[in-house]
């Protein structure tokens, strides 16, 4: 799950970096109530979560996904990897 906007970008700093790749986040378009309960129904699945953005993020926190103390950020772009 990503910000619309964020889709082919790079950040990087230091010794880290995302990597956006459209190949891999180039999906449907949702709204983030939609989004929410996308997240929601695969969290009940056991799935895995490559979020990045501050809309996406959000919409994790909101959803259950993740807390606020698991998200990182990297250029100030805000994003967490979460394994459930």
């Amino acid at each position: 799950v990503c910000d619309k906007e964020l889709i082919g970008k790079r950040f990087e700093e230091g010794n880290f970096q995302l990597d956006v790749k459209e190949n891999f986040f180039n999906g449907d378009e949702v709204s983030e109530d939609e989004a929410i309960r996308i997240m929601r129904q695969k969290k009940a699945e056991d799935a895995t979560f490559n979020i990045i953005g501050k809309k996406a993020v959000k919409a994790a926190i909101s959803a259950g996904i993740v807390s606020e103390s698991e998200v990182g950020k990297i250029k100030n772009i805000p994003f967490a990897l979460i394994l459930i």
